[in-house]
């Protein structure tokens, strides 16, 4: 496609739908990354599963989603944005119905494994669109709202999906994706223009994309073996995760249209954004694997019990995340970037308060605003920073990279977690033994927190976010610098073809 993008306003009908469609895309992806969580012990019950076979049905999604993100967003730039996004939606509502119908732990698991693909396609997409669509002078607050909306809705999650389990059956977890996936499509299809990026070459990067599949796969086949005594196959398995992780950077430095272009990380900016994401998810993921599992384990909180524990979080969210990017647009990212972390870890160490015969006023609700404290101060600012700090030609790349650092830390928490804690093959069924294990895990995750709260401090700047520089965005509710700082840069993103 060439010629002159289209440039929507946030005000006009067309805006609102292209933000709509942003936000449920990459909120269906979100969803299945905390709903399932709720479900765990009903489907571990339901089809026999180990803490392996759980792990690995959140690990399964994650895998794939993790390792071909960058390469769908890559996609995007190349073959058009809107195009790998519905191509997305629609191979993840299939795979839903796949695990609606999975009649054993096994064959949810592979089907889990299929609907991380359709969410690598979709996820940045979400974001890239938004990033290529909108005025610069409204950008900002759009990727404001897609933040704090995408926020609000993982923390939908639980509560929904504990609904959803109590009411009818976990498989209504994902068959719900079904609707909600067909009115993306619809309204995709009819409000939102395609964009792409010419200056990206017509190779397709299989090779990369087949070793950091391979990669990660290993390595976290190794990790979760690991839980039961590392085999010789587990063994075999992570030596060759590794090696595979090492042919892929050298194959994305060789290759002449790599699916991770390495030149985004010479920003210093986005590589320190990236690496306190990664540090922070990970603590977070862990925390959503084992929190739902410990409230209806040891506290013996029904599936909408446990999900509705959360809903203070969507509260905070709702009320002030736009807010919280705003002080970080005041101020620059690295003091919320540096408090918010801090706040997380000091809310998984209430966590540990969480034990048989404890209320939830008393040891659950103290958790949980204090964790949304922290989130406010964290979500938007780290992803503003990140998208920020890379050339808005590599939108989908950026937003791949940043996606898939999240993805690739719960990942590997989930896998790493429950053996550090010491939770063994049945104690998830076991009040006491769970207990036990969720007090260690807890202490581990405040620990990885507060490590990304100092991490942000030391590499960090403020600068990037307040540039005296023309067309700098005003009312942002992110700490988002203008996204293109000069005349040149604009006219550079003008030639954009939509």
């Amino acid at each position: 496609m060439g010629g002159v993008p289209t440039r929507v306003r946030l005000g006009e009908a067309r805006g609102r739908w292209v933000l709509a469609v942003a936000v449920l895309g990459s909120a269906v992806a979100q969803l299945e990354a905390t709903v399932v969580n709720v479900a765990l012990p009903t489907i571990g019950r339901e089809l026999d599963a180990s803490v392996a076979g759980l792990q690995w049905t959140l690990n399964g999604y994650l895998l794939t989603l993790a390792a071909l993100i960058l390469l769908g967003g890559s996609l995007g730039d190349r073959f058009g944005r809107r195009k790998v996004f519905l191509l997305g939606v629609v191979w993840f509502t299939t795979a839903s119905a796949l695990c609606a119908l999975a009649p054993s732990i096994e064959v949810l698991v592979a089907a889990r494994i299929l609907q991380g693909v359709g969410g690598a396609l979709l996820t940045p997409g979400s974001l890239a669109i938004i990033e290529a669509t909108f005025h610069p002078d409204d950008r900002g607050r759009a990727i404001g709202a897609w933040s704090a909306l995408g926020g609000v809705a993982g923390a939908v999650g639980p509560l929904l999906g504990g609904w959803l389990i109590d009411a009818a059956s976990w498989r209504w977890v994902f068959l719900v994706n079904l609707p909600v996936g067909a009115l993306v499509v619809a309204a995709a299809l009819r409000h939102v223009p395609e964009s792409r990026d010419m200056d990206m070459g017509d190779g397709r990067d299989a090779t990369g994309a087949l070793l950091a599949t391979l990669g990660l796969a290993g390595v976290t086949y190794a990790l979760v073996d690991a839980g039961g005594g590392l085999s010789a196959g587990g063994t075999a398995a992570g030596v060759a995760g590794v090696l595979a992780l090492a042919a892929f950077v050298v194959v994305e430095q060789r290759t002449p249209s790599p699916m991770l272009p390495l030149d985004v990380f010479r920003s210093r900016q986005f590589t320190a954004a990236n690496l306190v994401t990664f540090v922070v998810y990970g603590a977070m993921g862990g925390v959503f694997f084992l929190l739902v599992v410990q409230l209806q384990t040891a506290l013996g909180y029904s599936a909408i019990q446990a999900g509705a524990s959360t809903l203070p979080l969507t509260a905070i969210m709702l009320l002030f995340a736009a807010r919280g990017g705003a002080l970080a647009q005041r101020i620059g990212p690295r003091l919320p970037l540096t408090i918010g972390p801090l706040l997380i870890a000091l809310a998984m160490l209430l966590m540990r308060r969480i034990e048989p015969g404890a209320t939830y006023v008393s040891a659950v609700l103290p958790a949980v605003l204090v964790f949304g404290a922290g989130l406010v101060l964290v979500v938007a600012p780290v992803t503003a920073t990140a998208l920020s700090s890379a050339p808005e030609r590599h939108a989908g790349v950026a937003s791949g990279v940043n996606n898939a650092v999240a993805r690739t830390a719960s990942l590997m928490a989930v896998a790493v977690l429950p053996l550090a804690a010491g939770l063994t093959a049945d104690a998830y069924q076991d009040p006491a033994a769970l207990t036990e294990a969720f007090r260690t895990a807890m202490l581990i995750t405040a620990a990885v927190a507060a490590a990304g709260g100092v991490i942000a401090w030391l590499t960090i700047s403020n600068d990037a976010v307040r540039p005296e520089a023309a067309h700098q965005l005003t009312q942002c509710p992110l700490n988002c610098p203008p996204l293109r700082t000069t005349d040149a840069e604009l006219a550079k993103a003008e030639k954009l073809p939509a």
